[in-house]
């Protein structure tokens, strides 16, 4: 049995510096990796580092002069925006060249009504805010009149929060996929979340138990590699970010280590396909929250788990760690940010200190992942730098 696999894994929000467009979204110097890195005075990223990070830009804590076991660079995004949805499909070769739209002013208000009607209450809020920020300014309003709040942020989203014991978390999501119904055309926002909370007044917290409800990707590669009769494994947030689409098997996880214990689970069965995992708290808990030192020591936790996905791989599979965006947790603004991602190859098989320079686009992942698992696309978007690998 040919057990040749592909490992996609997605640091959610690590980015490596600011595109040249950057100005165009406000996020001139941003840089997650480097600023995360400075504000908390170094950071020790080992693991990380032997594949090839610090290679890619100066971070200030990791080495730049080793020669390292796998090949390494940066990508360019191509498509417009700077959110999940579009960085995660221009990875399948899908490059948007409209952006999302965004409601910096909230939604209109006829949209809301039908909205409203559809879900036979009234809602709260409509404005661009904070997630943590906005539950504690409506909450104690929301514990009163059961009413869903209802806001958004500079990204392309329709967020709705409640807590768990006023709208069940079930219900809460059938009332997202009600937006997401009405959501369409013009209004396609990338994304409608469900944000559930508990707590009381003064002291909410969000609940693990968010649900993202995507857009309908167009077909991409991970349909060509299904239907080339192999498998395609999402786990985290995959499955929403692509609507289940092309999906062989799909697996939740609510935290950086669930993930990757679920990854290492994956990676013992034998089997011929892709695995396609995004790791979220890097962008949901510190991303958004502006905490430098909470994102250091989440890179670094996951640096302290590389071995042990290292070790998991075969012969033959091949890895990539990269990121959708950035998140610059040392910016004013909690939004995400317009930056370049980290590349970084492994692999048993691979030559060492490979420098794979600047890719024009995300798609240039998939194309070599694709290329790796016997599948020809000619038709989507992206190079293959698959042979440089060998």
């Amino acid at each position: 049995m040919n057990t040749r696999r592909a490992i996609i894994l997605i640091l959610d929000s690590v980015g490596i510096g600011e595109t040249e467009d950057s100005y165009q979204y406000g996020d001139c110097g941003c840089n997650t990796l480097q600023n995360v890195a400075q504000a908390v005075g170094g950071i020790q990223l080992p693991h990380l580092e032997s594949l090839g990070l610090g290679k890619i830009e100066m971070i200030p804590g990791v080495s730049s002069s080793m020669t390292v076991e796998g090949a390494y660079g940066k990508m360019k995004p191509q498509s417009s925006g700077k959110d999940t949805v579009s960085g995660h499909w221009e990875m399948m070769g899908v490059i948007l060249e409209h952006p999302f739209p965004v409601y910096p002013a909230g939604f209109p208000q006829e949209l809301i009504r039908e909205f409203e009607q559809e879900i036979g209450t009234k809602s709260l809020g409509n404005v661009a805010a904070s997630g943590t920020a906005i539950i504690e300014e409506l909450g104690q309003e929301h514990l009163e009149t059961g009413f869903p709040i209802v806001y958004t942020s500079a990204d392309s989203v329709f967020q709705v929060a409640a807590h768990e014991e006023i709208i069940p978390v079930a219900q809460l999501y059938r009332i997202c996929e009600t937006a997401r119904n009405l959501l369409q055309g013009k209004h396609g926002v990338g994304r409608v979340i469900a944000r559930p909370f508990s707590g009381v007044p003064g002291s909410f917290i969000r609940t693990p138990n968010r649900k993202d409800f995507s857009l309908l990707s167009p077909p991409n590669i991970l349909d060509y590699v299904k239907t080339a009769g192999h498998n395609v494994v999402g786990i985290g947030k995959i499955k929403d970010i692509f609507g289940s689409r092309a999906l062989s098997e799909s697996f939740s996880a609510r935290s950086n280590s669930e993930g990757v214990k679920i990854l290492l689970e994956v990676l013992k069965n034998d089997f011929m396909g892709l695995v396609f995992i995004n790791l979220l708290d890097f962008d949901q808990l510190y991303g958004h929250r502006n905490d430098p030192a909470g994102y250091a020591r989440a890179l670094e936790e996951f640096d302290q788990l590389l071995p042990d996905i290292m070790a998991s791989l075969k012969q033959e599979d091949l890895l990539a760690i990269t990121a959708d965006h950035g998140c610059d947790p040392t910016t004013l603004s909690t939004d995400h940010t317009r930056e370049f991602v980290p590349l970084l190859i492994g692999g048993p098989w691979i030559k060492a200190d490979i420098n794979l320079g600047v890719r024009k686009t995300f798609a240039d992942l998939g194309q070599t992942m694709a290329e790796h698992l016997g599948v020809e696309i000619s038709d989507l978007a992206g190079i293959s730098f698959y042979k440089q690998l060998r």
